[in-house]
């Protein structure tokens, strides 16, 4: 069964940069995409970025689009979001998840149900 499991949160001032991992364990199979989502009191979960296994395609959430970056290494089957320029407002758990669905689907994949397995989370704490 496939496994996620994310690293490289922490604490840090605004405007201060983070790099998040998601290592994709266990994945003998194709899949469609990648995407982060987080998660902070008292709001509901929010899609933060994806990208598409096929042609790399990238998509980000409107809040983080400039200063996100989503990345991936085929090789190490890693996933990374860099995060710079970050404020208080980013501050939450993010979580990385797989969509292994193949069908194909046009713009970004910011649907959390759309999405098979999930990690555990990592914390970001963006202090002012």
């Amino acid at each position: 069964q496939v496994q996620l499991v994310e690293s490289g949160g922490g604490s840090v001032q605004a405007g201060g940069s983070l790099r998040l991992s998601c290592d994709v364990r266990e994945l003998t199979r194709d899949w469609y995409a990648i995407g982060w989502f987080r998660e902070a009191p008292g709001k509901e979960r929010e899609w933060v970025s994806n990208i598409n296994s096929d042609d790399g395609s990238t998509y980000y959430a409107d809040s983080v689009k400039g200063r996100f970056t989503i990345s991936k290494d085929n090789a190490k089957n890693v996933v990374y979001l860099q995060m710079n320029s970050l404020e208080p407002e980013d501050a939450a758990v993010y979580h990385c998840a797989i969509d292994i669905d193949l069908r194909p689907r046009m713009g970004a994949n910011d649907l959390w149900n759309e999405y098979d397995y999930w990690g555990q989370g990592t914390r970001v704490t963006v202090s002012s």
